[in-house]
């Protein structure tokens, strides 16, 4: 389990049942871990939005963690809609991924994920302002 300090996201946590609980905490700590790997990002602020864990930095674009009761089974980490991160995951490791729309890389809560990948795109989140204007955000 997950040691969260925010009260608000940990409830979001304990909601969730296992194992879908024990693939978010897992997806988190790739988000934080990343972060931490990152040079000048500054502080990973751990919040709220639309009800959903959500992770924000300076010069980040916000990447969320969601599960949905009518799909027990997948859960999901979430990025802005209105940028180009997924259409360049899509890209580059749509043999990899399961996506949803614009907006979503879906997993089953009982696959083992590319983690190299998965960080590579994490960070390209948590750095996006930096990169955006390049093309493919730089990969």
């Amino acid at each position: 389990m997950c040691k969260i300090d925010n009260p608000a996201v940990n409830k979001v946590f304990q909601a969730v049942p296992e194992p879908a609980r024990e693939k978010l905490c897992y997806l988190r700590s790739l988000i934080l871990q990343t972060a931490s790997d990152l040079d000048g990002i500054g502080t990973v602020e751990e919040t709220l939005k639309w009800g959903q864990p959500s992770y924000l930095v300076k010069g980040g674009s916000t990447v969320r963690l969601g599960w949905k009761p009518g799909a027990p089974d997948q859960c999901a980490i979430y990025f802005h809609c209105k940028t180009k991160l997924v259409e360049t995951y899509r890209e580059a490791y749509g043999d990899l991924f399961e996506f949803e729309g614009n907006r979503a890389i879906v997993f089953n809560v009982e696959a083992k994920l590319p983690t190299r990948a998965l960080k590579h795109c994490i960070a390209l989140a948590l750095t996006y302002h930096r990169i955006k204007h390049l093309p493919m955000l730089g990969i």
